[in-house]
């Protein structure tokens, strides 16, 4: 066990106490929160002993005596103004881990998960907590045990809905507070679906967000994923993602990590049927003494799937990033299909890239490639810029935004490049060329 949890333990048995914001203490999921915050008593937070955390030390974590956020007044639209991605877009607000519905603009197909429990507890218990294991996973086992609210989003089979924002904002009003969203998304048979996560802060106030999110894609579903980390600089975020992907499915996800002290993301999908598809994009741009932390695993289960993996990342200062990306094909995944690879620009010598693409691959008749690069601007490119006049820091600004734009071009939706594109542009070291959005 690392560090002391007894307040964790207590704002357990606090939590347990209020079925108005505990999933109305229905006795099955009362049980699983017991269960889950007893493992993560017995497993404590993760250190770098474990070698899934070998390079990411979440001590500052561990030792920070966190709290629940308490409820209150709901900022004003304004506040949140500016993590909204498109004011005609469904969505979905929770401020300080809870449903906000002045600020949202629900459809028919998202609402609060807490709501969900008790409109259609059953149908919500056939998938809840029965993708994201917390058998060895302690932040997993404690966003089991403290969630009060998240989203639930279906899609019903056939469906084409329109694209939904669930929106996570932390005030920031009082210091070392937790809170633990947890999302559950199943898009039906043939259905499709543009879901953005996002997660901001609206001071620069340090906290936690301990986030868990459930995917479900049925036979011929198709969905984009995209995950936004827009929080303080002194916010500390770790996630979990676990999808499961039925036949012929295509799942997308885009991973646009840029701001946060501590930044870790698990994010796993299993390709369960034959001709499923997954790509996982992400891009990750770090400064100052900032950790971005990216575990991924693709599972290929079946035979005849496919998946594609680019992360890129820009760092710069003192910061560090960590990618380990792992693919495994078992032993009946015959013609599995499956690339990876991690690029990174480090714009500064003190900078840390810890890069482990891996396979693991039990099946004979497969196309399977990985790899990953380290270095810095092309000096090639950087004179043919000065060239035409443009000063050396903002020919190192173009080029390094250029190295960024790939992965903002892959988005599907015009709004969301925009948004990206200025967030991306503001993270990069100062020059005086100002930069376009791509692909608008």
């Amino acid at each position: 066990m690392s560090g002391d949890l007894t307040s964790y333990k207590r704002a357990f048995e606090r939590f347990a106490d209020a079925p108005a914001t505990n999933g109305g203490g229905r006795p099955w999921l009362t049980e699983i929160r017991r269960e889950a915050m007893e493992r993560f008593l017995a497993l404590g937070f993760p250190t770098p002993r474990l070698e899934e955390w070998r390079f990411t030390d979440i001590s500052p974590i561990a030792k920070t005596d966190f709290s629940p956020a308490e409820p209150g007044a709901a900022p004003s639209a304004d506040e949140i103004r500016r993590f909204v991605i498109d004011e005609s877009m469904a969505r979905l607000v929770f401020v300080d881990g809870r449903y906000a519905a002045e600020l949202s603009r629900a459809d028919g197909h998202a609402q609060s998960l807490a709501q969900a429990l008790h409109d259609r507890p059953a149908e919500v218990q056939k998938h809840l907590t029965r993708l994201a294991d917390f058998g060895d996973h302690a932040l997993t086992a404690l966003n089991t045990s403290l969630w009060s609210d998240g989203a639930y989003v279906v899609v019903p089979r056939g469906v084409a809905a329109t694209p939904i924002q669930l929106l996570f904002v932390t005030t920031g009003r009082a210091p070392a507070t937790m809170t633990h969203p947890r999302n559950l998304i199943v898009v039906g048979a043939t259905a499709q679906l543009t879901l953005i996560e996002s997660y901001a802060t609206l001071t620069d106030q340090g906290h936690l967000t301990n986030a868990v999110t459930e995917i479900v894609l049925e036979d011929g579903a198709t969905l984009e994923h995209v995950k936004i980390h827009d929080e303080s600089e002194k916010a500390f975020h770790v996630a979990t993602l676990q999808a499961t992907q039925g036949r012929a499915s295509n799942l997308t996800s885009h991973s646009f990590a840029l701001s946060g002290a501590i930044i870790r993301n698990d994010w796993n999908t299993s390709l369960e049927d034959e001709g499923a598809e997954c790509t996982l994009n992400g891009l990750y741009v770090s400064r100052g003494r900032q950790l971005v932390d990216n575990h991924t695993s693709i599972d290929h289960v079946a035979p005849h799937c496919s998946s594609r993996e680019l992360y890129k990342g820009i760092l710069d200062g003192r910061s560090k990033t960590v990618f380990h990306g792992k693919i495994t094909v078992r032993p009946d995944a015959q013609k599995t299909d499956a690339r990876q690879t991690n690029k990174n620009l480090v714009l500064s010598d003190d900078t840390s890239v810890n890069s482990k693409p891996q396979l693991e691959i039990f099946a004979n008749d497969v196309k399977c490639a990985h790899g990953a690069t380290v270095g810095q601007v092309d000096k090639q490119s950087s004179f043919y810029l000065r060239s035409r006049g443009i000063d050396e820091a903002s020919a190192r600004r173009i080029l390094t935004y250029a190295f960024a734009a790939e992965m903002i071009d892959k988005l599907g939706h015009a709004g969301l490049r925009t948004y990206l594109a200025e967030r991306v542009a503001e993270r990069l070291p100062a020059g005086s060329v100002s930069l376009e959005p791509v692909g608008v």
